[in-house]
């Protein structure tokens, strides 16, 4: 028995530094696991591009627009003078014609039969000029994000999901990106840093490649979607979401048109 104590105590203490060097270290990567439902290379078989179709539209804006409104920086010098012109708020940005900007644009339907690759290259938001720049943007569950710092001031991304985990770190300037995926599917994910509370976007996490977010033109066009029948779901930050039913047939392409309305305003 008093052999045995040695022994018994090398593997506590190998078992010790195991548990150490997994719990040690730290790393701006940082990832989840993926969901059960999760897009994936493997599964399925592919989009057959002979058969396949495509879903083209315009987001309008039915009314007047409130006004932008001058974002005060004053509390940071930095951010204050990387503006020639007064920074505004993007609650609501209209496009050229009557279109809407900063609209996620994207199917709802079931793609579980079909082989989709998620993509490997990150989808990249910046801070510059103390602002998140794209203010909206969208990607597919497990695909990187990439956060960039541009300006001499220290930042923190904190992204407040109800459908994933949350995080939030801090980035001075110069540092390496952050990193980091999103399991699951959800839209879409406010983003604030709380060292500028003015600072705010919104991360749209789709479980298909059948999604763009609208610029100037407030244009859409979803390429290679499959023949069958789904809903285009058109989301805004602050004019809520919009839904329109398509049914695709082989090569077919359809086109719409979702109209947001403006809220009134007491200007």
């Amino acid at each position: 028995m008093m052999k045995a104590k040695p022994v018994v105590l090398i593997a506590v203490a190998i078992g010790f530094a195991v548990g150490m060097i997994s719990c040690g270290g730290s790393s701006s990567t940082t990832s989840e696991q993926p969901s059960a439902g999760a897009p994936a290379a493997g599964g399925g078989t592919a989009v057959d591009s002979n058969t396949a179709g495509s879903v083209t539209g315009t987001i309008k804006l039915d009314g007047t627009p409130p006004k932008m409104k001058v974002i005060n920086m004053a509390a940071e010098p930095v951010c204050a003078k990387a503006h020639t012109t007064p920074a505004m708020t993007q609650d609501v940005v209209p496009g050229d014609g009557g279109t809407l900007q900063n609209v996620i644009v994207y199917l709802k339907g079931d793609f579980s039969q079909y082989k989709i690759d998620v993509p490997t290259t990150p989808v990249e938001i910046d801070q510059k000029g103390c602002q998140y720049e794209p203010h909206v943007l969208a990607l597919m569950t497990n695909q990187p994000l990439q956060v960039v710092n541009s300006d001499m001031t220290t930042h923190n991304i904190h992204p407040v999901p109800k459908n994933n985990r949350e995080w939030n770190e801090s980035q001075p300037p110069g540092s390496q990106p952050i990193n980091q995926t999103f399991a699951r599917e959800e839209i879409a994910i406010p983003v604030k840093c709380n060292v500028h509370p003015w600072m705010k976007a919104y991360i749209g996490v789709v479980g298909s490649p059948y999604f763009q977010v609208t610029g100037k033109d407030g244009s859409f066009e979803l390429k290679n979607v499959p023949p069958g029948t789904y809903t285009v779901e058109a989301w805004h930050e602050s004019l809520g979401t919009q839904d329109q039913m398509v049914t695709i047939g082989p090569k077919e392409s359809k086109a719409v048109t979702i109209t947001f309305k403006a809220a009134a305003t007491s200007d």
